[in-house]
């Protein structure tokens, strides 16, 4: 992997006056380039090593009277981000499509495409992956001239069509998730088969999405953390330490030493309880429902320590702009890593009498492979990455909070199937107990939250990531006086799941439940798949615990 110094210099000899500007924001560097430099910049960057992280679109045309694209590269070996900027024309935003040199941008240019309405030349035709096909033309809603009440409106006419087609005189709209506790999230996925063998699959998803980001636009920067938390029902704590760090980033905001140590006790918590839902989910999903039932028995125990610490099971309303909200009790915290260290205990007998039987390993072995080539060109993140081997972790390769001075061990297995990134998981679950005594153990005394000015400096750029359990999450933030003018986030699950189809194609059907979770996907989801059986012609809807049960040894 080359430097951040030698590509900045192999792009300014190769790009010449095609690049505009190079300016530098906290941990990298912003390289403005003309659209049409983007191919052989991007070529560049791969073929140097560089690992495409997020690709955010903008509506800069309040500030600089353009929309913008931003691909953030990462420089894993040094902690530094490359971003390629592309001021666009406002009245025709296009770009030129790189998919087939950076696969991983799919999802992100079909996302520009639908909410912010910016055109990619040279790619195949490029369908809906967020809007509805029912959406109206020319309505992009992350445009800063679309209104959340204009959006609203639009939902209005639908309303009077279902009511003519129920045949009833008024209906009342009663919102049902997208937080139902009895619901699963809703999930779409076709898998195509021949005889019980998948030979192809595809993902439809975006059903509840639900707009944080045009929401953030009317919000202040303190007000942001709690919806961010809300982001996800389990990890909600890393989206909202990593707004928190790229706004941070952006303005400027030294965060006191305790209160990172704080942070980063509580993403280790959530660590914990993150993987073993996910184990107890995969056993059950194996058929062995006693080791599900004692993989959650152990979890709840996890749990109580997150609600001593913070008061709070989930959600804990911890992270604030330039700090946490409240301190933590030494007495507490000695009981929460005593309470930790019991969890260690009893897991590991667990794992004895559960993954590490024969026929357990004989369902994960082999089953759902991803290659490291595919892995690599997926830009996968997390356990799915370290599975295909992998070694990324934004712990160790991006320092943040507390991980500055404390190193995580990080395993890796190379065999890329779901067996290595179950392992993973649960190597990860001992290894985020020994951290916990370390920042318990290393803890500085001081403050917990900086001062904030009374305004901000505007049109400024943070970036943000945290190793969740799933991997990497990262925002970005540019800063308005008051409130975040542009606000993104990516999810790991978003760059995992484009990485499914490859992972289900020459699996066993029986299998399939367990491949999809493997990733450990959080996209709000439904447990419902079409199986369409190419020898026989025939379409069938198959919920995925009926695929299971039918299979169960």
């Amino acid at each position: 992997m080359a430097s951040v110094s030698e590509i900045l210099k192999e792009l300014e000899v190769e790009l010449g006056t095609k690049v505009l500007n190079i300016s530098r924001i906290e941990g990298g560097v912003i390289v403005s380039i003309e659209p049409s430099a983007l191919p052989r910049a991007s070529l560049i960057l791969v073929s140097k090593g560089a690992r495409h992280r997020m690709m955010v679109a903008s509506d800069d045309r309040e500030w600089l009277g353009r929309f913008s694209l931003y691909y953030i590269f990462g420089i894993d070996r040094e902690g530094q981000n490359i971003v390629i900027h592309l001021p666009l024309d406002p009245d025709n935003p296009v770009a030129p499509s790189v998919v087939d040199i950076v696969r991983a941008v799919d999802w992100y240019e079909l996302e520009a495409k639908d909410l912010m309405g910016i055109e990619f030349e040279g790619r195949y035709p490029v369908p809906r992956l967020i809007m509805p096909d029912t959406w109206p033309e020319g309505v992009y809603p992350l445009r800063k001239d679309v209104s959340v009440e204009e959006l609203r409106r639009l939902s209005e006419p639908w309303i009077s069509e279902r009511i003519k087609l129920e045949e009833v005189e008024e209906i009342v709209r009663i919102p049902i998730g997208p937080y139902h506790p009895a619901l699963h999230e809703p999930e779409y996925f076709e898998l195509y088969v021949r005889g019980e063998k998948v030979v192809g699959a595809r993902y439809v998803g975006f059903m509840v999405h639900r707009g944080i980001e045009k929401l953030a636009e009317r919000m202040k920067y303190d007000q942001v953390p709690f919806i961010a938390e809300r982001i996800c029902g389990i990890c909600g704590f890393v989206h909202s330490t990593s707004y928190c760090q790229a706004a941070e980033a952006a303005l400027g905001i030294e965060v006191p030493e305790r209160a990172e140590f704080i942070r980063s006790i509580m993403l280790e918590v959530e660590r914990i309880h993150s993987h073993l839902l996910w184990v107890g989910v995969a056993l059950h999903l194996l058929g062995y429902d006693t080791g599900f039932m004692h993989v959650w028995r152990i979890r709840e125990r996890i749990m109580r320590v997150a609600e001593m610490l913070s008061g709070s099971r989930k959600t804990y309303g911890l992270n604030v702009l330039g700090g946490v909200r409240r301190d933590f009790d030494r007495d507490r915290l000695e009981k929460a890593v005593r309470e930790a260290e019991e969890i260690g205990k009893e897991f590991a007998e667990l794992v004895k009498i559960s993954i590490d039987v024969p026929q357990v390993r004989a369902r994960l072995r082999g089953t759902g492979i991803l290659s490291p080539g595919e892995a690599r060109a997926f830009a996968v993140v997390g356990p799915t990455a370290r599975g295909s081997g992998i070694d990324i972790d934004v712990r160790k390769d991006f320092p943040y909070a507390a991980y500055k001075r404390i190193k995580p061990r990080v395993p890796v297995y190379s065999e890329g199937d779901n067996l290595a990134r179950t392992l993973v998981r649960v190597d990860e679950v001992f290894e985020s107990i020994e951290l916990l005594k370390h920042l318990a153990d290393q803890i500085p005394s001081g403050s917990i939250r900086a001062e904030l000015p009374p305004s901000f400096e505007p049109y400024r750029i943070g970036i943000g990531a945290v190793e969740a359990p799933r991997g990497e999450v990262i925002h970005m933030v540019i800063t308005g006086r008051y409130t975040p003018y542009r606000w993104r986030v990516r999810a790991p699950t978003y760059q995992n799941l484009i990485a499914v189809p490859t992972m289900l194609r020459g699996v066993e059907l029986a299998d399939a439940a367990l491949t999809i979770a493997s990733i450990d996907p959080c996209f709000s989801c439904t447990d419902r798949a079409i199986v369409i059986d190419l020898r026989r012609g025939s379409v069938e809807r198959i919920p995925l615990r009926k695929i299971v049960s039918r299979w169960r040894p």
